[in-house]
C-alpha cells in the first residue's frame, strides 16, 4: 500500500477516535436547558469526524485518482526515497510547534507567536532578517488585536514576569 493510503488510514484511526468522543463523551455533562438546543457544542466536531473519516476513505480506496493511473507520478510521495526529502526541515517545524505551544502561556502571546513566526520562516530558508522579523511582529500584533480587541477573547500579550 503506498504512503498515501497509510496516512489516510492513520488519519482514519484519529478521526473515529475524535467522533467516538464527539458523540459519545461530549454532551453528557450538558446542563438541560441546553439539551433541547439544536446545536450543541459538539456538533462541529461531530461534522469533522464523519467529513474527516469520508475524505480517508476516499483516499483508502483511491477514488481520488483517475483509474488509468497506477503508477506514481513526479509529485507523489515515494516512501522507498524518503532519504531525498527535507525531513529535517519537517521536524525541526514540528519541535518549533511543539515549543510554542508550551511557551503560549508563559512568554505571552506576541512573544512567542513572533518568535515561532521567525523561527518557521528561518527554518524554511529566508535569510532577510529585517524583513522577516518585522513581518513576525506585524502579523502577531495583528492576529492579537483582532482577538483581543474586536473579537473580546482575552489572550496575554506579554510574559508572565512583565504583567
Amino acid at each position: 500500500m503506498a504512503l498515501d493510503r497509510w496516512i489516510a488510514l492513520i488519519f482514519i484511526m484519529f478521526c473515529c477516535v475524535y467522533g467516538y468522543a464527539a458523540f459519545f463523551t461530549m454532551d453528557q455533562l450538558l446542563p438541560p436547558f441546553m439539551q433541547r438546543n439544536p446545536v450543541w457544542p459538539s456538533t462541529f466536531p461531530k461534522i469533522l469526524s464523519v467529513l474527516g473519516i469520508v475524505i480517508g476513505l476516499i483516499v483508502v480506496f483511491g477514488l481520488e485518482k483517475p483509474s488509468g493511473e497506477d503508477e506514481p507520478s513526479a509529485v507523489d510521495i515515494n516512501y522507498r526515497r524518503l532519504q531525498d526529502y527535507n525531513i529535517g526541515q519537517a521536524l525541526m517545524l514540528l519541535g518549533l510547534m511543539v515549543v510554542y505551544a508550551l511557551t503560549l502561556r508563559s512568554a505571552g502571546f506576541l512573544l512567542s507567536t513572533t518568535v515561532f513566526l521567525a523561527g518557521g520562516a528561518a527554518i524554511l530558508g529566508e535569510r532577510r532578517w529585517i524583513t522577516m522579523i518585522l513581518v513576525a511582529v506585524i502579523a502577531a500584533g495583528s492576529v492579537w488585536y483582532l482577538v483581543q480587541e474586536v473579537l473580546g477573547i482575552f489572550l496575554r500579550p506579554l510574559p508572565f514576569f512583565l504583567r
